[in-house]
């Protein structure tokens, strides 16, 4: 019998930039006989370097990271260490992340506001090779097929692109297009570009109205 008792424990890497985050899920964790916690980061260039090295079973990511992209990391991981589960625990609704998550690799969606047994069993349940959403997620998502389906237009939010979308969400926290240039590490021509597209899209006539419609659906992610 091995005198190791974390051997045959699943390993987990925790990437969120908020400190107490991280804290709460290592304790939670660490707790369990079957999982254990191996390493932790807060951004996505620094996360990946290490998953690269520490190759855990299960990577549970947040969407929005403070200098990097959740969705970008996850869709680099499912290029390059496709046997990493990725779970996204965030604090955005399902209905505006969840789809996104799951079409750019991740096998689990959970809300931090959930109870610690819903993390514990999204976790167990990825490492089983399923999926794991809410069973409200799994109605929207399988709706959103049937329309697809019946060749029903998307709404015009849908239609953004995933960095599209980054952009939209970080125009919307407040984030201008030099420091969003600066936050993505691209130019400010192409955040410019996208901002040009988004408005295609959204139908909006000007910058302004741009801004102004992003603030709108950040403050609806957030109900007060």
């Amino acid at each position: 019998m091995s005198s190791d008792p974390d051997r045959r424990k699943r390993t987990v890497f925790i990437v969120d930039d908020h400190p107490l985050v991280r804290e709460w899920l290592t304790n939670l964790i660490n707790q369990q006989p079957d999982l254990v916690v191996c390493g932790e980061s807060e951004s996505a260039p620094e996360a990946f370097s290490a998953i690269d090295a520490s190759r855990p079973d299960v990577a549970i990511v947040d969407i929005s990271l403070r200098d990097s992209s959740g969705l970008e990391l996850i869709k680099s991981l499912r290029e390059s260490h496709p046997a990493v589960a990725v779970l996204v625990l965030s604090m955005h609704e399902e209905s505006h992340y969840a789809g996104r998550a799951l079409r750019a690799g991740a096998r689990g969606y959970v809300m931090k506001r959930e109870t610690t047994q819903k993390v514990i069993e999204a976790i167990r349940r990825i490492l089983e090779g399923k999926l794991y959403v809410s069973e409200t997620l799994a109605d929207v998502l399988a709706a959103h097929l049937l329309d697809h389906t019946k060749g029903e237009n998307r709404s015009p939010i849908e239609q953004l692109s995933d960095r599209e979308l980054e952009v939209f969400d970080m125009l919307g926290r407040g984030l201008g297009t030099r420091q969003i240039s600066e936050t993505l590490g691209i130019s400010l021509k192409t955040v410019q570009a996208y901002c040009a597209r988004m408005k295609e899209k959204l139908n909006l006539g000007s910058g302004t109205e741009l801004l102004a419609e992003a603030i709108r659906w950040n403050d609806s992610k957030h109900p007060r």
